[in-house]
Formats: structure tokens, C-alpha cells, sequence
């Protein structure tokens, strides 16, 4: 029985060792083709480097047109970081009142925040620009930033409810005989305890926004204003077609803040996610 439990799990491994490798070889070919000469990288389609350069990464980190790939990062993490803010605080917020507070039409406000995770960003896409249109905060990072900070993340908002549903309801009694209000409470018993919450969503505000393409297309227009994920577009379009492997290491560049930030936070995403999921 254990000879056969080791071969199966000889097995397992090799058959998952196999997958992860088929599903990261494009990612592994695409960082190998930004060290290959422009004419390499179609022709030689191994991961074996036979000609190495760094001409590409010293051409993609100049730019395109005056403005250079350290711009981009920059204006990146202008969007990134007020939207990591604004999920954390809102949806925190929004968790603990349906969570842990008692008030009229609590059960509604839930279901409404349940129908706006089945809702497509693209229903509302009309409606939101006009009223963005409106308030003239095209071509600037407003209208990506500002709604983070209303709760309008539905999933976030229903992680951070599970979460604390399954802290004790007695730890609250406790501090309000002690003469803790429900702003105290929040901060000083349940912001703690609901640390892997913060920090899932943390991380997903920070992907998602990071990687998002087509509301930053929709609401920049501006070349000087564009992030990381609308500059790699433009290094096809001014370079035309000798610039797949600037293209590449560009894109080898941007992986590197959501690879570092993940890695240092991936314990805190398991136990964030499985343990909302966990609650009923």
C-alpha cells in the first residue's frame, strides 16, 4: 500500500509538473523572446536563448514619443494605488454594517449587492460615461478611481461580509459593555481579525486594476496619461512590426510588480478566500 500510494503520488505530480508547464510555456517563450535579436524570434521558437540581447528593454524603457516606460509604471500605480485604497476601506466598511450591525432593509441592501456581481460592467458602460461626461472627468483617472472608494465592488464587498460573519458576535458584546461604539469596534477588534480579508482584496484590487485595458481605454485619451497596460499597445502601433520584441520585454517588465506583489502576500490570499468561503 505505500508502494502504491508514492507511484500515485509520483504520478500526480509528473501529470501536474506537465500541465503548469504547457500553461506557462507561452509566458516562459514571450520572456526568453524579449532577450533574442527581432529576427530570432519567430524563426526559433524554443525557450533556448542562442543569441542574446538587451536591445530591446534598452528601447521599450526609453518609450514612445518622449515619454518613457517609467512614466507608465508611474501612472499605473496613480490608478492602482487610490483603487487599492478605496476597495479596502469601502467594502470594509460596507462588510461590517451588514455583518455585524442591526438597521431596517439590511437583507435588501445584501441581495442588491449579490445583483451587482451578476450585473456586466458592459450594461452600465453607457450610463457611467455620460454621468462621468458630465462631471468633465474625462481624460483623467477620476473616473477609475473615485467609485473605489463607494463600495461599487460587490465581490469585495460580499468577502469582507462572510468574513466577519464568522467572528464571534460575543467579542462585540463585550466591547460595547466596556463602552466601545460601532466605529471602535470596527478598529480596534475587527479590522485585526480580518486581516486576510484586507489583503485578498489588496491583491485582486491591485491585478485587476493594474491589468485592466478597456475602461482606461475608455476614459484616458491622453498619451502622457497612459498606464502600463494602454503603453504596450502603443509600441506596436509607432514601431510597426519591428517591435515584437520591445513588445515582449515590456511586457516581461509589467509582470514584475504583480509577480513580487502577489508572492509576498499569496498565504494571506488562500486564507482570506477560503475562509469567507467557508461561511454561510
Amino acid at each position: 500500500m505505500v508502494g502504491q500510494k508514492k507511484l500515485y503520488r509520483t504520478v500526480l505530480f509528473l501529470f501536474v509538473l506537465l500541465g503548469a508547464t504547457v500553461m506557462l510555456y507561452p509566458l516562459l517563450w514571450m520572456i526568453a523572446s524579449s532577450f533574442k535579436p527581432e529576427l530570432m524570434i519567430f524563426k526559433d521558437k524554443s525557450l533556448i536563448i542562442r543569441e542574446f540581447t538587451v536591445e530591446h528593454y534598452i528601447r521599450g524603457w526609453k518609450g514612445v514619443s518622449g515619454t518613457g516606460f517609467l512614466d507608465y509604471l508611474l501612472n499605473s500605480f496613480k490608478v492602482v494605488i487610490p483603487v487599492v485604497i478605496g476597495n479596502i476601506l469601502s467594502c470594509s466598511m460596507v462588510g461590517f454594517a451588514i455583518a455585524r450591525l442591526k438597521f431596517p432593509g439590511k437583507n435588501i441592501v445584501f441581495y442588491i449587492i449579490l445583483l451587482t456581481m451578476m450585473l456586466p460592467m458592459h450594461a452600465t458602460l453607457i450610463p457611467r460615461y455620460v454621468l462621468f461626461l458630465n462631471l468633465d472627468w474625462i481624460d483623467s483617472y477620476k473616473p477609475l478611481t473615485v467609485p473605489s472608494f463607494f463600495a461599487v465592488q460587490g465581490f469585495f464587498c460580499y468577502l469582507f461580509i462572510q468574513f466577519m460573519r464568522g467572528i464571534p458576535s460575543d467579542m462585540d458584546q463585550a466591547a460595547t459593555v466596556d463602552g466601545c461604539g460601532p466605529v471602535k469596534i470596527y478598529l480596534k477588534i475587527i479590522v485585526p481579525l480580518t486581516t486576510p480579508a484586507f489583503i485578498t482584496t489588496a491583491i485582486f484590487s491591485f491585478i485587476w486594476t493594474y491589468d485592466d485595458f478597456f475602461s482606461q481605454l475608455i476614459y484616458i485619451s491622453a498619451p502622457t496619461k497612459f498606464t502600463v497596460a494602454l503603453a504596450l499597445r502603443q509600441y506596436t502601433e509607432a514601431l510597426e512590426l519591428s517591435a515584437f520584441g520591445v513588445l515582449f520585454a515590456m511586457s516581461s517588465v509589467s509582470l514584475i510588480p504583480i509577480f513580487v506583489f502577489f508572492i509576498t502576500s499569496q498565504k494571506y490570499l488562500v486564507e482570506g478566500i477560503v475562509t469567507s468561503g467557508m461561511k454561510g
